[in-house]
């Protein structure tokens, strides 16, 4: 069965986009199949892997966005997904593995637009779309706007794992905080829609430090953020090994360079971007930390 995670903090700005998308990468590289949903209104995420002019192809057509399981007369979610997304400038597939549900800015209607069946929420309808096409992988990743509402609630509830990237300061610790008020108001509204096959809900099993800039000092904010985990653990409102993770991504120019150039960190020339190398390591050195993690539940 898939490891299904979603990424997700209250603050935005933290670089949960890069991360979740150079660690499909990589759990692609390593022979993963990969299913990257991107729900986050912002499409950032769909718009690096698809590359501006196959998004804006996309989103003028008749659908093909996740948007569209929401609507009258909805496709399948497997009809969306649109198979080794990253190709080069010739179209030629050079991930494979790697799949997105893509997203486009027009997910944000569905906060005020969803009708749906009566008494099934939007993230029920998602739910057992995905499961339809659950088996065919690995991994399946929820790129998770900063909130709890609708299209995050699909990520969610649709995830066994929450992790909450997080930048080496006060900001993120309140989103942290934040966060795990709504998780709970969210889960107690859900209760009554989890059947027994899907499992306890997702709690919060790490936090990833992300775009750490040089020079940094981590280890006052670590110490705040670890201090605050210890508190949620001690309350059972997190998962009981609950973690910062020891690998950490640094700020890096070729992130950015990255996007421009449609493609994830791992793929980007070292003959342009002298600074890959180290962060594609930390990237990797995240990917396998998580996938080392054996995740657990408060019971």
């Amino acid at each position: 069965m898939a490891r299904r995670i979603a990424f997700l903090n209250y603050k935005g700005g933290v670089g949960k986009t890069s991360l979740i998308v150079n660690i499909a990468a990589c759990l692609a590289q390593q022979g993963a199949r990969v299913l990257l949903c991107d729900l986050d209104t912002q499409s950032n995420a769909s718009i690096w892997l698809l590359r501006l002019e196959r998004w804006n192809r996309l989103v003028s057509g008749a659908g093909g966005t996740v948007f569209t399981l929401f609507q009258p007369n909805p496709p399948k979610l497997s009809d969306l997904i649109v198979r080794d997304v990253v190709e080069d400038r010739e179209g030629k597939k050079i991930l494979p593995g790697l799949d997105l549900l893509p997203t486009s800015f027009n997910l944000v209607d569905l906060e005020a637009d969803y009708t749906g069946t009566p008494g099934k929420p939007a993230y029920v309808h998602f739910r057992e779309e995905l499961s339809v096409v659950e088996k065919d992988y690995d991994f399946i990743l929820f790129d998770c706007p900063p909130n709890v509402l609708r299209a995050s609630q699909c990520g969610v509830f649709s995830a066994a794992e929450i992790y909450v990237p997080a930048n080496p300061d006060a900001l993120s610790l309140i989103g942290f905080t934040l966060l795990v008020e709504k998780l709970a108001s969210f889960h107690d509204a859900a209760a009554g829609f989890r059947r027994h096959a899907l499992g306890p809900a997702a709690q919060i099993q790490g936090i990833l430090f992300n775009a750490v800039k040089n020079n940094t000092d981590v280890e006052v904010p670590k110490m705040r953020m670890q201090l605050r985990l210890n508190q949620f653990k001690t309350a059972k409102r997190v998962a009981r090994g609950a973690k910062i993770f020891s690998a950490q991504v640094r700020d890096a120019t070729i992130v950015r360079r990255a996007v421009t150039l449609g493609l994830p960190v791992a793929l980007v020339s070292t003959e342009t971007a002298a600074d890959s190398g180290g962060i594609v390591a930390d990237y990797r050195a995240m990917t396998r930390e998580i996938f080392q993690h054996t995740f657990s539940y408060q019971t």
